[in-house]
């Protein structure tokens, strides 16, 4: 089944189309590579999949576990590299609430995001860095 549909738009815009729900994420070049930077850039959505896997998955596994991560943030820092151009690291900042996670429950939630399906899809050449507050 196929996933999304992707149109150029012209003037280095695209326009990707879920197609089972029909959510749309428009993406721009950045302003270093020619574009104007009004929406995330592909580079920018490549490593800002891997803080939404990061949280989907320590979500999944702290239902499962019986602790909650509500209102959990990261950020995400992507830095490029050249020659080839090319993301070269992710940085991703968790910020959890003060909800008391015992030893155990950071342990769940560390393994479980560094074994998420994007990080675990990433070249091993771009460099994760990964850090949890709480």
């Amino acid at each position: 089944m196929v996933t999304s549909k992707i149109t150029y738009n012209g003037g280095l815009r695209t326009t990707s189309v879920h197609l089972r729900s029909g959510n749309e994420i428009i993406t721009d070049a950045p302003v270093d590579n020619q574009g104007k930077g009004e929406a995330f850039s592909p580079t920018d959505l490549l490593a800002t999949s891997l803080g939404n896997c990061m949280l989907t998955i320590v979500g999944i596994a702290s239902a499962s576990h019986g602790f909650n991560i509500d209102g959990t943030t990261c950020e995400i820092t992507k830095v490029m590299a050249e020659n080839p151009r090319r993301v070269s690291e992710i940085v991703v900042n968790f910020q959890f609430p003060a909800n008391g996670y015992s030893d155990k429950d950071k342990t769940i939630i560390e393994r479980s995001a560094h074994t998420c399906p994007v990080a675990m899809s990433l070249h091993p050449d771009i460099k994760q860095t990964v850090s949890f507050n709480y």
